[in-house]
């Protein structure tokens, strides 16, 4: 007796790959053909007849006044930081057939209504927010009109959303306290705004280490300003003017640290002899600038990927929670720390 095998359906990544395309595009040739090329549109019919692919469940999800498409806020498309984040936000998506719309907050004012008429009029099915605070203003008769959203690589308890990070108080504490275990007692902090949330853990974190080790943590020894090479800049130039300059800066953000370190070698400074530089972030940069930066690394791509992940089983069930998925941060030592050259 022949045993049958069992049917094999064909989805939409097997459409895809058959058209060299993307899933997203197959979902845009099927459900909104006018958006894509006629030339598209045709190697898509072609692979969907090849593979044996049917498109019905596409057809109930327009009916469900499903989109497709999800919208992420970025706090700053220039800062580098955020790339590895969106590849693995744009390639998760990819997978599970959803386009990705990238938003960019840098300019973006409060009351202007670009994105909550586009979150309002349902043309998004979900919502990743990279940053804190929301660019846009929604009054409370709209908040049930939201659709689900999670927060990546922030942390704001009181606004309940999903999020994925990392535990930023202790990755600050750990850097703070692996510069005292070279011998540091002069620890400087370059922080970024004092109302991002991220920045207000590594302050306490960075805090919690001097206290640790018996050092009082004057305000003059934190210097505040934005996620910029300026402030960098500024920071380092404002530190070292103290009457007992560090010999150490711990700066919120790799942009920051590359900031101190420029400035740091057109005042006469040696990096790490002079002075030793800690980073926050590992991006690219990080590991071929001369010296080459000790960083605390983020999980990047698998925070974009795991808050994707989460978005989109929110969206499949129609509900919003406040899940929080905590990845792990690591310090990683390169040549821009060293021992400080004179006792302090």
């Amino acid at each position: 007796m022949e045993l049958k095998r069992p049917t094999v359906v064909a989805t939409m990544k097997d459409v895809a790959e058959k058209a060299g395309v993307s899933t997203a595009t197959v979902s845009r040739a099927l459900m909104n053909p006018e958006k894509v090329s006629a030339q598209t549109r045709k190697r898509v019919q072609i692979a969907v007849q090849s593979v044996g692919y049917d498109p019905q469940p596409l057809a109930r999800q327009v009916r469900r006044n499903e989109t497709r498409n999800l919208l992420v806020m970025v706090p700053d498309i220039c800062d580098p930081f955020f790339s590895e984040m969106l590849r693995g936000i744009e390639e998760t998506a990819d997978e599970q057939g959803y386009l990705v719309l990238i938003a960019d907050c840098a300019h973006q004012h409060p009351d202007k209504k670009s994105f909550s008429d586009l979150i309002i009029a349902r043309q998004i099915d979900g919502m990743l927010l990279l940053g804190s605070v929301l660019p846009f203003a929604i009054d409370k008769t709209q908040q049930q009109n939201l659709p689900p959203m999670v927060m990546a690589n922030e942390f704001v308890p009181e606004l309940e959303l999903a999020t994925v990070h990392i535990d930023n108080l202790t990755a600050a504490y750990e850097a703070a306290d692996y510069l005292f275990k070279l011998g540091h007692r002069r620890i400087g902090c370059i922080s970024g705004p004092a109302d991002l949330t991220l920045c207000q853990y590594r302050v306490q974190g960075f805090i919690q280490a001097l206290r640790r080790h018996g050092i009082p943590a004057g305000e003059h020894m934190v210097y505040r300003g934005d996620i910029s090479f300026q402030t960098g800049a500024a920071g380092l130039n404002a530190l070292i003017s103290q009457t007992n300059p560090p010999t150490a800066i711990f700066c919120h953000s790799d942009i920051i640290a590359f900031g101190a370190l420029s400035q740091a070698r057109k005042i006469g400074l040696s990096v790490p002899n002079d002075l030793s530089l800690i980073g926050f972030d590992d991006i690219t940069l990080a590991n071929y600038c001369d010296p080459p930066l000790t960083t605390v690394a983020q999980p990047s791509f698998q925070i974009g990927r795991e808050a994707t992940l989460l978005l989109l089983q929110q969206v499949r069930q129609h509900q919003m929670t406040n899940t929080s998925l905590l990845l792990d941060s690591k310090l990683i030592v390169r040549g821009s720390t060293a021992a400080p050259c004179i006792k302090t």
